[in-house]
């Protein structure tokens, strides 16, 4: 049964997405799933890493999310747009490395390793705190600032952010994804963006109005 009464057939008219991965479901269709894959694969990469952190095991994981697709494709049956079926499915993954780390330390990735957080998304975040780059700002220092205030983040608030900002989804989308209620969501990205303004602030201007002037020093203590 699909989501609301609807069939497979409904869904896929309105989602092509539902319909490559029904190609692959009922016909093998090779050629479908490599759409799919060079659709998504880059995003999914992007959500690991900033979930994760390391670059390399988050495209690993990003191959696993699409091998296990194929592998239970006979079981598929859409319920939900395809994206947000694929990022949940992601999104289990993560969560499941991050409990095998057992909260051990990870290490922060060099600043010039920008990764998915092109230049787009940093303008995005900081427009979406209501600040502006603090002066002689280089867009390397802003890519390795956010990141570092996102790793501060706990790992909901943090994919509760990627998704909203840099995947464009909607409350609804990203409480289907995490299995939250939308009211949760909402107060998940609230106190996240609490968390970046804190974290941010002494790097930028809040709704352009430059810093203390004893500010830099205040952080320097």
């Amino acid at each position: 049964m699909t989501g609301s009464g609807q069939t497979s057939a409904q869904m896929a008219l309105r989602d092509p997405d539902i319909r490559l991965m029904l190609q692959v479901r009922d016909h093998e269709d090779a050629e479908a799933f490599a759409d799919l894959v060079d659709r998504y694969q880059h995003r999914i990469v992007g959500i690991m890493h900033n979930m994760l952190g390391a670059r390399e095991e988050a495209e690993d994981l990003a191959q696993e999310v699409f091998l296990r697709i194929y592998r239970t494709r006979k079981k598929y049956h859409p319920t939900a747009k395809f994206s947000t079926w694929l990022f949940t499915i992601a999104n289990n993954l993560a969560l499941n490395v991050l409990r095998g780390r057992q909260r051990k330390p990870t290490v922060p990735l060099p600043a010039q390793d920008s990764g998915p957080l092109g230049p787009r998304p940093q303008e995005q975040l900081v427009q979406d705190l209501s600040m502006t780059p603090g002066t002689g700002m280089q867009q390397k220092e802003m890519a390795g600032l956010i990141r570092q205030a996102l790793e501060e983040l706990n790992d909901r608030q943090r994919l509760a952010v990627v998704l909203n900002k840099f995947e464009e989804m909607n409350y609804a989308e990203i409480a289907e994804v995490m299995g939250l209620t939308t009211k949760a969501v909402k107060s998940l990205l609230s106190r996240a963006r609490s968390r970046l303004r804190e974290a941010l602030q002494a790097y930028v201007c809040l709704d352009g109005t430059p810093p203390p002037a004893d500010a830099e020093d205040d952080l320097g203590e």
